[in-house]
Parts: structure tokens; C-alpha cells; sequence
């Protein structure tokens, strides 16, 4: 080969060599740029009553500017009690196949999120993203395979149990507060321990990869406790424990700020960045205010099952707007994963609907009917404007069948407060969504019940979820 061919021959391998070097590159920025980060904030027992942007008199002006800067999901769907809602957010299933549909995952529960199933942080690794567990996890630690950091989260910090002390993180005389899984002796008010970490953890992040960040508090859930100087700012509610509830979420509302604020500073675009805040069921009416809704937290009413629910992505969602379709907790599974390029396939089937046309555009809702619950003893579906409610003043967590059978029909286009029994006037409608609630309750697994009370020769460990 002559020395001008040679050099020519060169020449054209290089260039062609960098022509595919840069479309490969260009098309993983281009696959980057599918990929939104993802940050999920989850209240604990938050009412609807209890946001600025729904009137409270506690002061949320970071929640508030969500809701101003994204859209509101104002008809979204969420369990009676916790650990049900964390499951069917984490898996898209319903918990009548998770065998959570009966109440929360007690501290001597020998149960948790089944480990069969393929959850939300497992599917996102899967594509890339770096994940984050930073609060309130509630769905077992009695075996080391049902810590947060073998269900696919990267990293986790908090506590496994509901209730615990806010500032001792002690829950029944056990520790309980942990970093990747190990004791963590982090001083301080949790709700400021979760805001401090889930800040470093996105300023230690590279904005050019995706982050799954799940940041589930437990406030407001009780103890009532919250910092002094919180407490001051509401000295005017004469109520001593709504006083310090006040106090619980506008510091939680700080936190949410702080996190808000540390994705600016580090330099996650909002256009690359979505944003879920929501309750994990309703609020306590003892505490907290669930607005206009009927019943409250362990009730298939609205108040104990539809949460303030805000979704933010700048150029994506229309700032202020409001989506009035009814939406489910177990939709933002396949929602978020189709968002970051997923696959739905998968060997359990998905309860959730993709509902981003929904949320982003205001399509009707992907559901024909949804199943707001379905235990032994009580139960509750949706359909349209329609909602059927079996034995609705029965708790979540209930043990024993009640005295007396009732059924409740509601027209919640008409009635949103649930003050019309229409049952016996709608006999074909109350027939058709008795059938859609029987067909959910004959596929639900066995419910895990443990006893609501510790058992007397229940051994509480010096470490929740610590093993040798």
C-alpha cells in the first residue's frame, strides 16, 4: 500500500471511528435525558386539612410552592394505614396480594413485604439509577431480607418501626435508627436527621446519573413531639397536642425546603427532576384536620384514604394545575418506571396503571375501578363517580368480625362528603360494584394479622432489625 493510501486509510478509520464514538455517546445522553430523577416525598398520617394549599392554619409555603409549581392530583387514592400504602407504592399491587391488607407490620411481626416481589427501587437499578432510602420503611425487619438495602435500595438511612421517639429513636425499649442497615447513633429530631441526609446524599450525587430518592417521614404520626422553637410559632392554637402537631409538620415542610433547596445548589436541573409528594393515608382527627372528607386514618372513607397529592416537573406538568381523576398509590409504580424507560413485563401482574397521560395531560383516568381496600371484614371500591363501602366505621386493623353488616353507597360526584346512603335507591349499581369488590376479596392471599399488643413473651431487641 503507498504512504499517501496508507495515511488516507487512517485518516477514515479515525474519523469514522469518532462518527460512532460520538452517536454512541449522543444517544446515552439522549437515554440520560428520558431518565428524570426522581424524588418521592411520603408523608405519616398527614389530613388533607393539614397543607397550607388546603387552607390549614399550619404554615407548609414549601409544600404550598409545589402545588403552585406542579400539578395536583386532587382525587389520588392511597391506603387507610401505612405500611399498605408503602407496599402497594413500592410493588404496583394491590396489598390483598401482599398479605398486608389488614393493618401495618407491627414491631413483633414476623412478616413483611413478601420477598418474591419485584419492587420499585429493584426495577430503576435495573435501568441505571442510583437509589435511596432516607425515613420511615414499616415493611419488616424481622429477617435480614426484608431490609430496605436487599429490596433494592443503594443506600438507607432511618428507622424500621412506626411510633418511635423523635428524639431518642427508641421504639418499645428497642433502637431504631440506622444507616445502610447498621445501628446508626445519629443524635437529633428525626424529621432534621432525614432532611440532613437526604441533602447529602444529593449533594454527593452526580446530577449526570439518575436518583431514585424515597423520602417516607414519619411525621406527623405520633409520639406528638416536635423541636420548642416550632412549638412557639403556634402558641396561639390552645389545644396543647394540635400545638405541637402544627409544630411536627411545619417542620417537616422545612425539611421538605431544605431537600428542595440542595437539589438547586447541586445542580439538578428541574427540568430533569420529578417530584411526587404525598400521605400514606389519612389524617387524625384528634391532631390534624382531613378538610371536608368523612372518617379519617384506618377508614375507607375519603378522609382516611385521599391524601394531598402534588406532582412537579418543569416542562413537563403545567404549574397550578389540577387533575380531578381518580388515581391510585399503586399507579406511580408503573407511572415512574415507564417515565425512566422500563419494562412492565414482569411474572406478577401490576394492579397500578401507567397514569402519566392522566397526570400530565389531564386524560381520564386509566381505571375503570379501583379497590381502595379488602379485608375480612371490611372493604370499599370505586368506580366512576360511585363508591361502595362495606362495613366503613370497621378498622384497617380490625381483628374480629363486627356485630352487624352494613353496606354504604356513595354518588361522590353529588356527595363528596359521604352523607347519602344510596345503597337501597341504586340496587343495579350497588349490585354491579358489590360483585367488582367480591371478585377482588376471593383473590386476596391470607392477610398477616399479628396481635395489635405486644405479646407477653415477646423479647424486645436491644436493635430493631439487628441479627447476628
Amino acid at each position: 500500500m503507498a504512504k499517501t493510501e496508507c495515511v488516507c486509510w487512517w485518516v477514515s478509520f479515525v474519523l469514522l471511528g469518532s462518527f460512532f464514538f460520538s452517536a454512541n455517546i449522543a444517544a446515552k445522553d439522549n437515554a440520560r435525558a428520558t431518565q428524570p430523577h426522581i424524588i418521592v416525598f411520603l408523608a405519616d398520617d398527614l389530613g388533607w386539612g393539614d397543607v397550607g394549599y388546603h387552607g390549614s392554619q399550619i404554615k407548609t409555603p414549601n409544600i404550598d410552592a409545589l402545588a403552585a409549581s406542579g400539578t395536583r392530583l386532587s382525587r389520588f387514592y392511597v391506603m387507610p394505614v401505612c405500611s399498605p400504602t408503602r407496599g402497594a407504592l413500592l410493588t404496583g399491587r394491590h396489598p390483598i396480594r401482599l398479605g398486608l391488607q389488614c393493618g401495618v407490620v407491627r414491631p413483633w411481626a414476623a412478616h413483611g413485604l413478601p420477598v418474591d416481589e419485584r419492587t420499585l427501587p429493584q426495577a430503576l437499578q435495573q435501568l441505571g439509577y442510583t437509589t435511596a432510602i432516607v425515613g420511615k420503611w414499616h415493611l419488616g425487619h424481622n429477617a435480614s431480607e426484608f431490609l430496605p438495602m436487599r429490596r433494592g435500595f443503594d443506600f438507607q438511612y432511618g428507622h424500621y418501626n412506626g411510633a418511635l421517639d423523635y428524639f431518642t429513636h427508641v421504639r418499645d425499649g428497642g433502637h431504631d435508627w440506622h444507616r445502610n442497615d447498621m445501628r446508626s447513633d445519629d443524635p437529633g429530631y428525626t424529621t432534621n436527621l432525614i432532611a440532613k441526609e437526604a441533602s447529602r446524599i444529593i449533594e454527593q450525587h452526580d446530577p449526570s446519573k439518575p436518583l431514585f430518592l424515597y423520602v417516607p417521614f414519619n411525621a406527623p404520626h405520633s409520639p406528638i413531639q416536635a423541636p420548642q422553637h416550632y412549638i412557639d410559632q403556634y402558641k396561639h392554637i390552645p389545644n396543647k397536642k394540635r400545638r405541637i402537631y402544627a409544630a411536627m409538620v411545619a417542620c417537616m415542610d422545612a425539611a421538605i425546603g431544605q431537600v428542595m433547596q440542595q437539589l438547586d445548589k447541586s445542580g439538578f436541573e428541574a427540568k430533569d427532576t420529578l417530584v411526587l409528594f404525598t400521605s400514606d393515608n389519612g389524617g387524625i382527627r384528634q391532631f390534624g384536620s382531613v378538610g371536608p372528607w368523612r372518617g379519617q386514618k384506618g377508614k375507607l372513607y375519603e378522609g382516611g384514604v385521599r391524601s394531598p397529592t402534588i406532582a412537579v416537573w418543569e416542562g413537563r406538568l403545567a404549574p397550578g394545575e389540577e387533575v380531578a381523576e381518580a388515581l391510585h398509590v399503586v399507579d406511580l409504580y408503573p407511572t415512574l418506571l415507564g417515565l425512566a424507560g422500563g419494562k412492565l413485563s414482569q411474572e406478577k401482574p401490576l394492579d397500578g396503571r401507567d397514569a402519566w397521560h392522566t397526570i400530565a395531560e389531564g386524560a381520564p383516568s386509566p381505571h375503570e375501578s379501583i379497590l381502595l381496600n379488602a379485608t375480612p371484614f371490611t372493604g370499599a371500591v370505586v368506580a366512576g363517580d360511585w363508591k361502595l363501602v362495606r362495613n366503613g366505621g370497621v378498622s384497617a386493623n380490625q381483628t374480629k368480625a363486627p356485630a352487624k353488616e352494613t353496606w354504604e353507597l356513595f354518588n361522590l360526584a353529588d356527595d363528596p362528603a359521604e352523607s347519602e346512603n344510596l345503597f337501597a335507591k341504586q340496587p343495579e349499581i350497588a349490585t354491579r360494584l358489590r360483585g367488582l369488590l367480591d371478585e377482588y376479596s376471593q383473590q386476596a392471599v391470607e392477610p398477616n394479622i399479628p396481635p395489635n399488643r405486644q405479646p407477653a413473651d415477646f423479647q424486645v431487641p436491644a436493635v430493631w432489625g439487628e441479627f447476628e
